[in-house]
């Protein structure tokens, strides 16, 4: 039988599927579902940086403090038995590790790296496993240069290493000029994990209603598409783990990813389609599948066909519709 283990920023797991950061991932009770269904690591549901910056400002006015910028500050968290956001993101963390014995990773999205990276210390002491960073900049403002967006990334990274010694990963988009030297130049900054590529919210027009409102919540399948490409330009170039999301819906899908050379996927909207025991069915699928193949495990297949390695590395290069519409 095939060995389905692998490990993520240094992390054993004993599935490359990951329940990714959503709905799904906001309570002991679904996380133990995710791991009876065979997950290797859950990514809880993320606190956003304005929450953490809000509920702290309002804890230390609590406190007629205005020493909320020092780690001490955070002991606030172990005093006070207080059920807001930041506390009962620290009793998720606690109950999960207590309740399972899945790898939790908890998860940020940011776009600064002002006050709020202290609280990775709490969430490292409450017993997370690992950090994920989900930085989601729009580069949007027309007067910014891009460095100057560039090097919010940075800035992150480097607050928040400065707190921890538990693995942080970063789940960026593909917003860059330069998004293979931003891969490479990320991975070399102590990270132990990227994960390509993040989603963000997308506006659309009602033209009834003349309203903004969104669309495209769930990810399709056909959008897997862009994550795999540069997984595979990525793999074994970079100086850290690599994590695919964003459009797998299907086993095979997986197993492109791992082929791509990707150590982990991550799912959220197949499991809201579909359900959490989809990932049992996945795990069934690829071992049948490295059955087939004769793999033992999966180390044995992982980036055979990432662009480093491929037959044809040229094709993960290609942008321009050459052959296919040349006769019509």
């Amino acid at each position: 039988m095939p060995d389905i283990s692998t490990t993520y920023m240094g992390l054993k797991l004993k599935s490359p599927i990951i329940a990714a950061s959503s709905g799904l991932t906001n309570s002991v009770e679904d996380i133990k579902k995710i791991e009876n269904a065979g997950a290797g690591a859950v990514v809880l549901k993320s606190l956003f940086e304005e929450e953490i910056v809000t509920e702290m400002d309002r804890q230390m006015r609590q406190m007629h403090s205005e020493n909320y910028l020092y780690p001490e500050t955070m002991e606030f968290y172990e005093r006070f038995d207080v059920e807001d956001t930041l506390t009962s993101y620290l009793k998720l963390i606690s109950d999960s590790k207590k309740e399972t014995n899945l790898p939790i990773i908890a998860s940020i999205n940011c776009i600064t790296s002002h006050n709020w990276p202290y609280f990775a210390k709490s969430i490292q002491d409450a017993g997370a496993d690992a950090i994920e960073l989900n930085i989601f900049a729009l580069p949007s403002d027309f007067d910014r240069e891009g460095v100057d967006h560039e090097n919010t990334y940075f800035d992150v990274v480097t607050a928040v290493l400065k707190e921890v010694n538990i693995p942080v990963s970063i789940k960026i988009s593909h917003y860059f000029s330069n998004l293979a030297g931003m891969i490479k130049k990320l991975s070399e900054t102590g990270i132990a994990g990227l994960v390509l590529f993040n989603r963000f919210y997308s506006p659309d027009i009602d033209i009834e209603n003349l309203e903004v409102v969104p669309t495209h919540i769930f990810s399709e399948e056909k959008e897997y598409v862009m994550s795999l490409r540069w997984i595979a330009i990525s793999s074994g170039r970079v100086k850290c783990d690599l994590s695919a999301t964003t459009g797998i819906h299907e086993s095979k899908t997986i197993i492109k990813m791992l082929l791509a050379g990707a150590k982990t996927v991550q799912v959220a909207s197949s499991l809201y389609k579909n359900g959490i025991e989809t990932i049992e069915r996945y795990n069934h699928e690829l071992d049948k599948w490295m059955t087939k193949k004769e793999f033992k495990n999966i180390d044995q297949f992982r980036g055979t066909l990432s662009q480093s390695n491929a037959k044809n590395p040229a094709g993960y290069l290609r942008v321009q519709f050459m052959k296919h519409f040349s006769n019509k």
